[in-house]
């Protein structure tokens, strides 16, 4: 009884580590491996930014336009749209 009492001490908190950074691990891999974009799809994601643990704001271009939208667990909300921007490094002014 004293074994298992000892192992389940070691192990349970073991495994919540385990589960923690598996879960953390996965949040900071999220959006790299997204799906492969044939070279005729006009939509893609430019930038995003977390505000908060449930909320995102999301920069993407679509058809030489760019929408900002908020994202949250109630779904997105288009917050502004415009002219796309020239590529990083054409810029000029």
């Amino acid at each position: 009884m004293l074994w298992y009492i000892a192992k389940l001490i070691v192990l349970l908190p073991l495994i919540g580590l385990v589960a923690w950074g598996s879960l953390r691990l996965a949040k900071r891999l999220e959006g790299r491996f997204a799906m492969s974009e044939g070279p005729s799809s006009g939509l893609r994601i430019v930038e995003t930014r977390m505000l908060s643990p449930t909320m995102r704001l999301a920069v993407i271009a679509f058809h030489d336009r760019e929408i900002l939208v908020s994202t949250s667990k109630q779904g997105l909300v288009r917050l502004a749209e415009g002219p796309a921007r020239s590529p990083k490094g054409g810029d000029d002014a």
